[in-house]
């Protein structure tokens, strides 16, 4: 069922995330088929010059596409409301794509500071390898944004909410500026998941996933994906990743492509849970601190409720003791278990300042949020109230 068919764009999401982008082969499988293949055959020679030239449409090379990967991308581009998607091996081979794929020596990138760490290091680390000079602001401050720009600016990069503050950012309000300055607005929108956040639709330009997380969502396999108008994904991000090759696998494509069948299931249940336990979290005595875009005491709520139509799965909040209590935090508990992945249906518990975010000084950290009593919860499809018993057991030892 094409993306763009009429009648298709008049079903609920739910509906096309079943039925969008499905490509049967001739023996009419109900399930979407596993195309485990590195090539394809031509029937003549004149056909293969044709693919290559792109007068005959169809498959080359799985570095280029496969069958499997192309229904997952047309499903994610109908969930998106995007043109186009491009499905990569990792979320950071997607963020690396659309970030180095634009720019070119001499150019200058703008980007809130409160980023995964992985993101900061392309911005900080790897982009002036090439050339590329990069300023990094307070990503709530907007004239900060506009006071960054440069003759030279060509991208503006941002996440919302952040990993793992949840600091949210007026992305319309930052896409306004990135559209006076000529440059493009690259979203990682992977804590909001497209079920609550359409940052197209709020200006941004292309939008990144780590399909790792909610997409999957069960803990099984990488991806990335890259979102957004046909002009802007054929322009020059197509044609890195063709170059470069940072393919998503069929299988792994496959796994995804079956899991977006549930994906407003899982991401709704795990939310509604997510907002039970930050309840719970802000009136406990223990905390210092407590972090929830579904939360009224959010320090952008106001903008979540302009620019989301749902909270996170994610929950952030301090405890007392710096390191020392969060140890002692995450070593109690015995349901929620200690990983750095998130968005999956098992509730992950993690210490930021000595794992994703070690790299950085103190002083970085502390600029970005991240106290060494910072904890990131990923809530998932448990009960809410053995989470809550589980934390509740942890916090007494904290």
């Amino acid at each position: 069922m094409p993306a763009s068919d009429t009648a298709a764009a008049k079903l609920h999401l739910e509906t096309r995330l079943v039925h969008d982008g499905i490509l049967r082969s001739q023996f009419g499988e109900t399930s979407e088929a596993l195309f485990l293949t590195q090539g394809h055959v031509y029937d003549s020679a004149a056909q293969a010059e044709g693919r290559f030239t792109n007068t005959d449409p169809g498959f080359q090379y799985g570095r280029l596409s496969n069958p499997t990967t192309s229904m997952l991308e047309e499903r994610m581009a109908a969930l998106e409301g995007a043109e186009t998607c491009r499905a990569t091996a990792t979320g950071m081979a997607a963020v690396t794509a659309a970030m180095m794929a634009p720019v070119a020596a001499g150019d200058h990138v703008v980007a809130a500071s409160a980023l995964f760490g992985s993101c900061r290091y392309i911005i900080e680390n790897h982009l002036p390898r090439y050339g590329v000079e990069s300023t990094l602001v307070d990503g709530t401050d907007i004239e900060a944004w506009r006071r960054a720009v440069r003759p030279n600016t060509k991208l503006f990069f941002l996440e919302s909410p952040a990993n793992p503050t949840l600091e949210v950012i007026d992305i319309a309000a930052v896409a306004a500026v990135a559209k006076e300055a000529g440059a493009r607005l690259v979203v990682d929108n992977v804590f909001a998941t497209p079920l609550f956040q359409r940052p197209l639709e709020l200006g941004a330009d292309i939008v990144v996933y780590s399909a790792t997380k909610h997409i999957d969502g069960q803990g099984r396999c990488l991806g990335g994906l890259v979102l957004g108008s046909k002009a802007l994904i054929e322009a020059d991000i197509q044609n890195f990743l063709r170059q470069t090759g940072p393919v998503l696998s069929p299988f792994n494509a496959w796994v995804m492509l079956k899991a977006l069948e549930t994906l407003p299931l899982r991401v709704g249940k795990a939310a509604q849970n997510a907002m039970k336990v930050a309840d719970w979290l802000a009136d406990h005595a223990r905390p210092t601190k407590v972090i929830f875009p579904g939360h009224k005491s959010h320090p952008q709520a106001g903008i979540i409720a302009r620019q989301m139509s749902g909270p996170s799965t994610m929950i952030a909040f301090e405890v007392p003791g710096g390191r020392e209590g969060a140890y002692r935090l995450l070593d109690a508990c015995r349901l929620i278990r200690i990983s750095n992945n998130l968005g999956d249906a098992k509730s992950l518990i993690v210490h930021p300042a000595t794992t994703t975010h070690q790299r950085f000084t103190p002083e970085v950290r502390a600029a970005m949020g991240i106290s060494d009593g910072l904890i990131r919860l990923s809530i998932g499809l448990e009960h809410p109230d053995d989470l809550i018993a589980d934390l509740d057991r942890a916090l007494a030892k904290v």
